[in-house]
């Protein structure tokens, strides 16, 4: 049994009254790996807007491992000093990465959020150096629209975060760059041009597992169980 820990923003921890593409993504390798299949890491709650704090766990289907590592505004900037320590205490074997939107709508641009990619690899790879990643490129959201500079920082990122997967692959830790969602619309897939609604955790949900079955094979092999520690349900 794989160990994958979801790493995200505010589209990957999901708010109150969601599924989250996380639930999605555990009952498609449910189905098509392993029934034990778990998610794990340091949080589980989903963020609640009424409060503004990540304190709810008021999920459309509460009955599954919830355990992630993401948060309401966080991006590589603010997970790249968490990733090592999460690593090490929850022993993911699988990185699945989405981040970036909110480091270049309110944090760093291209080229420096490109360097907390490299840091947050880094990191990871201290804690353990065979851990696997697959990177989500960013998808642009409704505000790429009509801020021309906004969306050309994002196409330059998703450039650059296709150049770290390849510059850092190694075969003991390899890197994963998945595809953008497939027939992913903002106007379909989202509820307010950013955060996706069912049909979009679904879209989010089968990128990450179509890189894997593409790349490792995950859905055709039978793996090894591992216990999950303490702390990283």
């Amino acid at each position: 049994m794989l160990r994958f820990m979801p790493v995200g923003d505010s589209m990957t921890i999901g708010s109150a009254g969601e599924h989250t593409w996380r639930h999605r993504l555990w009952q498609l390798l449910r189905r098509t790996y392993d029934p034990a299949v778990t998610l794990v890491g340091p949080r589980e709650t989903l963020y609640d807007k009424q409060s503004g704090a990540p304190t709810s766990l008021d999920y459309a289907d509460p009955d599954f491992p919830r355990a992630h590592l993401a948060g309401w505004g966080e991006g590589w900037l603010h997970m790249a000093p968490l990733v090592g320590g999460a690593v090490r205490e929850c022993r993911p074997d699988v990185l699945l990465v989405s981040l970036g939107l909110i480091d270049l709508g309110f944090y760093t641009n291209a080229e420096q959020t490109a360097e907390n990619v490299r840091a947050f690899i880094a990191a990871a790879r201290d804690a353990d150096p065979r851990v696997r990643m697959v990177l989500l490129p960013v998808i642009p959201n409704v505000r790429a629209e009509t801020d021309a500079p906004f969306a050309e920082q994002v196409d330059l990122f998703n450039d650059l975060l296709a150049k770290a997967a390849a510059d850092l692959d190694e075969p003991r830790s390899p890197i994963l760059l998945a595809s953008p969602p497939q027939s992913y619309d903002i106007h379909v897939d989202t509820y307010d041009g950013t955060h996706p609604n069912a049909s979009g955790e679904h879209r989010i949900a089968e990128a990450f597992a179509g890189a894997m079955r593409e790349a490792w094979g995950i859905g055709t092999r039978s793996p090894r169980r591992t216990p999950t520690p303490a702390n990283c349900a």
